[in-house]
C-alpha cells in the first residue's frame, strides 16, 4: 500500500474535481449474458455467486484503475485485489467477507468457501487489512432486479457490484448488474472496460 500524490498521476484532474463533490459516485447498469456461468455452476456444483465474484475479480484485475482508491483525502495505490461478499449468518443477520483475489479459480473457490463458512458460523465480518483494494459485491438472488444504486456514506469509496436473480430467456440466462464507483478512482471508460471484461 502506497500513498500517491494525485497531482503526479493521471487522476489529478478527476481527484481535484470529485474529492469534494457531495455525490462523487457514478452508477452504470448492464445486462450480462451469464448462460455459460449458469451451466458451469450446475455442471461442476459450484455456487453461482462465487463464480460471479471470481469473474468480477478477474475483470477488475485487468483494469489498472482498480488498484488505486481515494481514502479520506488521499489517493492510495494497492498491490492486490480482494472481492467482498455479503454472508447470511447463522444468527439470522448478515456480515461481510473479503476474499483475496487469485487468478486461479480453484484457489479462489477454496478461500471463498473457507472464509464465508467462518463468517457464517461466527457472525463476525472478515476484513483483509493492508495491501488490498476491495471490490464490494451484493447478491440478492431471491428477486429479479433491474438495477440498484448504493448509498454514498463518504467513507466507503470502494467500487461496488450488485445483482439479483438471473432471468431465463429461451435458451439463455441474463443478469442485470449495477456497478458503482468513485469518479476520483476511475472514469466511465474504465468502468465500461471492467463491465466488458466481466461479460467476457
Amino acid at each position: 500500500m502506497e500513498e500517491l500524490d494525485p497531482r503526479q498521476t493521471d487522476r489529478a484532474e478527476a481527484f481535484a474535481l470529485w474529492m469534494k463533490a457531495p455525490m462523487p459516485m457514478v452508477t452504470l447498469f448492464k445486462t450480462l449474458d451469464v448462460t455459460h456461468l449458469v451451466r458451469l455452476s450446475r455442471r461442476r456444483g459450484l455456487p453461482f455467486t462465487m463464480l460471479l465474484c471470481w469473474c468480477a475479480g478477474r475483470a477488475a484485475s485487468r483494469v489498472e484503475a482498480f488498484y488505486t482508491l481515494p481514502v479520506g483525502d488521499k489517493l492510495i495505490r494497492y498491490g492486490h485485489l480482494a472481492v467482498n461478499t455479503v454472508v447470511a449468518t447463522g444468527q439470522g443477520g448478515i456480515a461481510t467477507c473479503d476474499i483475496p483475489f487469485s487468478g486461479g479459480l480453484e484457489d479462489f473457490r477454496r478461500n471463498y468457501q473457507d472464509l464465508t463458512a467462518r463468517v457464517r458460523e461466527t457472525g463476525a465480518p472478515y476484513d483483509l487489512n493492508g495491501d488490498y483494494m476491495v471490490l464490494g459485491t451484493s447478491a440478492l438472488p431471491q428477486t429479479e432486479l433491474d438495477g440498484a444504486v448504493n448509498i454514498y456514506a463518504g467513507f466507503y469509496n470502494n467500487p461496488f457490484l450488485i445483482w439479483g436473480k438471473y432471468r431465463k430467456k429461451l435458451c439463455r440466462a441474463v443478469l442485470p448488474v449495477s456497478f458503482q464507483f468513485h469518479h476520483a478512482q476511475m472514469d466511465g471508460g474504465h468502468a465500461a472496460r471492467f463491465l466488458e471484461n466481466l461479460q467476457e
